[in-house]
């Protein structure tokens, strides 16, 4: 998931002549998401300060480390509720009251999706068009009198019900959070001007109003979004999908020689002398918004993702159709030429590759998702054997739940009981990959869609399969497609390690076999030892 263009200012400042207050505030960009949390410790407990900081510090790491498969709202919730039972049992434990307990203003923004909690007064509010909305609920009790006590704070009672919500942002949006040193100061008209002049602005300007002499500590976070994420924009555009494509067409200036694929969407293209591969929408996206958005996202992929793996793809500027450009490679797809076994330095070569690849997609937080010889083309480039990824349609976030997307004869086992994409499930792809490129059949047969799959039987050692392939490589290859994801490599430098240091690659041992199939020199050893010790025996006693 992408970044949107954000800007981002934050500022404190104590109360009185104070140097340092109870307030905490933090702004943190990392895989996908964006997170502004802001804590204003209780002055009435003890430890509002200690509580504020280390509320911040935990929900920003352990966003930093969230479960993939969990939505963002399970994770908010999950996060918030476990830095409050943490701080309450630690209060009672270490005081017999509350004394760690602070307020939470926290947004968490993924693509153009808001989502944000709170506890306590402090506050959220979404600036849009000069309308100034607030988007939390202040947790204070109703009671006449009581209206400045908090009725719900970290660390105030054991379980607690936070405030959620969700909202989508617009480019030019402006999210603000406060303490509430700053909302009871300024009209809503000074918070409409000076949001947009920052955090620093809106501070000082309340500092001004008391003689910088603050009555409470007042801290800030201003988001300014910039602009939509770019998918929003590739969607959004006004393009034509046609129904049918046909040889001779001419698309913005492109004319098309012959499909390469059979549904007419992928065609080969010349303008002005140069061969492109363009790319349509699938006829089903006029109709079919969730059809679209992969679409939209494989364009987006495609564009981004620079890198010496895939084909630099483009998209026209002034395109009147949905579709993207691609430079037409000469060479030849894989599947063409499995039924004769690759070569064994170019087998080593082609999984280097697709490790390669993977390190580059699982840094950004993608996984390709259908790995397979159909997808990568083989050609030489200045007299050496290159190899390209050409499908980008189906890399997506990792540890995405996909279904059964891909080809089944590729997937891994636990992809057909629901299992997400994972660095593991990528590993069994490359592995069925090398495996059919190096000995001609699929390790556990063709699967047909729709299949469900038994992986009971040992799949044939590949050294029978192919003599030529080293006892090192065989190992890999089994350790990759092994049915239990735990006995598969866990990232992706450790397989690259052993195909790069061959010598250090350890026996792979099926736990399905006898241990004499697995180890008959081992078993033979041991025969000869008891032999010998009977031997031994026999004629100390005869």
């Amino acid at each position: 998931m992408p970044h949107l263009p954000i800007e981002t200012s934050t500022f404190t400042l104590a109360k009185g002549t104070q140097l340092r207050g109870d307030d905490y505030a933090h702004v943190k960009r990392m895989e996908g998401i964006t997170v502004a949390v802001l804590c204003d410790g209780v002055g009435s407990a003890g430890h509002g300060g200690e509580a504020a900081q280390r509320t911040v510090q935990y929900l920003i790491e352990a966003l930093k480390s969230r479960p993939r498969s969990w939505n963002l709202e399970k994770t908010i919730r999950h996060f918030t509720e476990t830095i409050n039972h943490l701080l309450y049992r630690e209060s009672m434990e270490q005081y017999g009251q509350q004394e760690l307990v602070t307020t939470l203003a926290m947004v968490v923004i993924e693509g153009n999706r808001l989502h944000g909690i709170n506890l306590g007064d402090s506050r959220i509010y979404l600036l849009r068009e000069e309308t100034l909305t607030q988007l939390s609920l202040d947790h204070n009790l109703r009671d006449e009198g009581m209206e400045h006590v908090l009725g719900a704070a970290i660390g105030l009672e054991e379980d607690v019900s936070p405030y959620y919500f969700e909202n989508n942002l617009q480019a030019g949006d402006r999210i603000l959070l406060c303490s509430d040193g700053l909302y009871p100061e300024l009209s809503e008209t000074e918070l409409i001007e000076g949001i947009g002049l920052g955090a620093s602005h809106l501070v000082k300007r309340v500092s001004r109003k008391h003689q910088d002499n603050l009555p409470d500590d007042t801290t800030v976070i201003v988001l300014d979004i910039r602009e939509l994420d770019p998918r929003r924009a590739l969607k959004q555009a006004d393009l034509i999908i046609q129904d049918t494509y046909s040889k001779g067409d001419t698309i913005d200036g492109y004319r098309l020689i012959r499909p390469l694929i059979q549904n007419h969407r992928t065609w080969l293209a010349e303008k002005r002398g140069v061969h492109y591969v363009m790319k349509f929408a699938p006829l089903e996206a006029q109709e079919d918004e969730a059809i679209l958005d992969r679409f939209v996202k494989e364009v987006w992929n495609a564009r981004r993702l620079k890198a010496g793996f895939f084909p630099k793809a483009a998209v026209p500027p002034r395109r009147t159709h949905r579709y993207y450009i691609m430079p037409y490679l000469e060479g030849e797809p894989l599947d063409r030429i499995w039924k004769r076994p690759m070569g064994i330095d170019e087998g080593v070569a082609l999984g280097v590759f697709l490790l390669r690849m993977g390190q580059f997609l699982i840094r950004r937080n993608l996984l390709h998702g259908d790995i397979k010889p159909e997808n990568i083309l083989r050609r030489e480039r200045r007299g050496k054997t290159v190899f390209t990824m050409l499908d980008f349609g189906s890399i997506t976030e990792a540890y995405t739940l996909t279904g059964r997307a891909g080809t089944p004869s590729y997937l891994s086992p636990e992809r057909f009981h629901g299992a997400p994409l994972s660095e593991s499930t990528e590993f069994y792809a490359i592995g069925v990959t090398l495996y059919r490129m190096l000995c001609g059949r699929f390790p556990y047969g063709e699967i047909e869609p729709f299949q469900t799959p038994s992986f009971d039987k040992t799949p044939p050692k590949p050294t029978k399969l192919n003599p030529n392939i080293p006892l090192w490589l065989e190992s890999i290859i089994l350790r990759a497609i092994d049915p239990k994801p735990n006995r598969r490599y866990a990232h992706y430098s450790e397989m690259l390690y052993e195909l790069e240091h061959p010598t250090e690659v350890q026996p792979y041992f099926d736990t399905h076999l006898s241990l004499i199939e697995r180890n008959p020199f081992k078993v033979c050893r041991i025969a000869l030892f008891f032999s010998l010790l009977a031997n031994l025996w026999w004629w100390v006693s005869g």
